[in-house]
């Protein structure tokens, strides 16, 4: 069945006249304070057939899975309840499994980023809709095509289905700790950087390169880095004030077709610390403080950037990232090999160990 997404076709920038591609949006975004109840409406609205699943983790759930589940019921939906756990290719079978032997046809995806994130995988690979409702707003991925998954030594990005529809209720995730917000924010402020490699890439490489879908990643960052005093926890406001430039930037991925416009060497930086056993940090916070240095690298204001994540209480240095300065650096070293394909500051040979102490040092990144 067709997804009901919104598709505009439009030529490449390499090829103005030639074969156009097809770019996917949201159709509905609504956020603010008690949006939950509008779920059933929107499916409706939607013509959503009557079965679908919400797919959920244990905690959430209680606070937004069963009330969307209830909500849907009211509004003649026969649906499926299925909980989910990490974002994992394994996950991502069983639940794409209890979701197709419910004869599930939309799902419904009530979460952080990993319930979000499978929810979006399995939409995708049974070609049905589906609906992002976050309960956190902890990283870029609420209305974005990528979903992060991780395998058995690394977490990888892949293309998956848009969300018909964003539901952001304020009200359910201003409960969520405040933590996950300010790490949301500070993968926002990482498209600053993220933006500059791309522009990098096509200036060295001829690199196929989007303003429109540039300049939404940049507007993101920038509402985040004029509201930063705004944004405290326990603060209805404040999620308001973050959520909207975490949809935009997800739609700037969908503009360029890829993550480029909100994943540079901040996010390679990331990624290689994932791969670090008994890591507690959190996605954007990771890309925070990768952005630091490789702003500096840019020859760019650093120094703002910092005082940005400082004063919405993310972390700005490797200490309050909660890993070794050995796993820091060992991270910094190998980051340009993690998508040899994505061009970035880094280069095609990186940073040497010198050269990564000396960036965490003069950053003061290092702590």
């Amino acid at each position: 069945m067709q997804s009901g997404l919104d598709r505009i076709l439009l030529p490449s920038a390499e090829n103005p006249f030639g074969k156009a591609r097809s770019m996917v949006f949201p159709r509905v975004v609504l956020a603010g304070h008690g949006v939950l109840g509008e779920l059933g409406p929107m499916c409706r609205n939607f013509n959503f057939p009557k079965e679908g699943a919400v797919v959920t983790g244990e905690k959430t759930r209680v606070l937004a899975g069963a009330r969307a589940q209830e909500i849907l019921a009211e509004s003649g939906f026969d649906i499926a309840m299925v909980l989910g756990g990490e974002a994992t290719e394994d996950e991502v079978t069983r639940i794409q499994a209890e979701v197709a032997a419910a004869k599930s046809r939309f799902v419904v995806g009530v979460g952080g980023g990993s319930k979000i994130d499978i929810a979006k995988v399995v939409a995708s690979r049974l070609h049905i809709p589906f609906i992002s409702v976050p309960t956190s707003a902890a990283h870029d991925g609420v209305a974005s095509p990528r979903a992060s998954l991780r395998g058995s030594d690394k977490a990888m990005s892949i293309q998956a289905a848009v969300p018909v529809g964003v539901l952001a209720d304020t009200a359910v995730i201003v409960q969520a700790p405040y933590r996950l917000l300010a790490s949301g924010c500070a993968d926002v402020l990482a498209n600053v950087t993220a933006v500059l490699d791309w522009k990098l890439a096509a200036r060295l490489r001829n690199e196929e390169f989007s303003s429109t879908a540039s300049a939404l990643a940049e507007y993101a960052a920038q509402e985040i880095f004029d509201h930063a005093s705004l944004i405290k926890p326990n603060l209805e406001e404040s999620v308001w004030i973050a959520i909207r430039p975490l949809i935009v930037a997800g739609i700037a991925m969908s503009v360029a077709g890829s993550s480029r416009p909100c994943s540079g060497s901040e996010h390679l930086f990331s990624h290689a610390l994932d791969r670090e056993p008994n890591r507690t940090s959190l996605h954007g916070e990771q890309c925070g403080v990768g952005a630091i240095m490789m702003m500096y690298l840019h020859g760019g204001d650093w120094r703002r950037l910092k005082t940005a994540l400082s004063t919405i209480g993310a972390p700005t240095t490797i200490r309050e990232l909660g890993v070794t300065p050995e796993a820091a650096i060992r991270a910094l070293v190998m980051a340009h090999s993690i998508r040899p394909d994505r061009y970035t500051i880094l280069g095609d040979n990186g940073l040497t160990r010198e050269a990564a102490e000396h960036l965490a040092t003069i950053t003061g990144v290092m702590g």
